[in-house]
């Protein structure tokens, strides 16, 4: 229970640092929306491949996650933080301390799909 509530923290603490990216207009509109239904492995596949290429687009200039081959130093590492994804949702929702809330940036689907792919993805690799 200590670890999870712990996670949280550090991940709150890790998406607040975010900065965003350099392009704030375009970086949204070129990944299509994920199905909001991805119970079979070719949903969650494409979840992934999106929720991948949101998270380069729009968080790896902060933050590092070995699997999308970012080392962003502003925000805190990924891999390290291991967050769940209700944490990373909350946290990219909402912002917090220098990391926007991309809320209305990003559709709920882009948000959810990074969510995903973060927590699968973070320490794996």
């Amino acid at each position: 229970m200590f670890r999870l509530g712990t996670a949280l923290l550090v991940m709150a603490l890790l998406l607040a640092a975010c900065g965003g990216s350099s392009s704030s207009s375009s970086s949204s509109s070129s990944a299509p929306p994920a199905s909001s239904s991805s119970t079979s492995t070719g949903g969650a596949q494409d979840a992934s491949a999106e929720g991948k290429q949101v998270f380069t687009q729009n968080c790896g200039g902060c933050h590092t996650l070995k699997d999308a081959g970012t080392t962003g130093s502003v925000g805190p590492n990924l891999d390290e933080l291991q967050a769940p994804k209700t944490a990373v949702v909350r946290q990219v929702d909402n912002g917090g301390g220098p990391m926007p809330a991309f809320k209305g940036k990003l559709t709920d689907a882009q948000i959810d799909a990074v969510a995903t792919y973060v927590s699968t993805v973070a320490g794996q690799s």
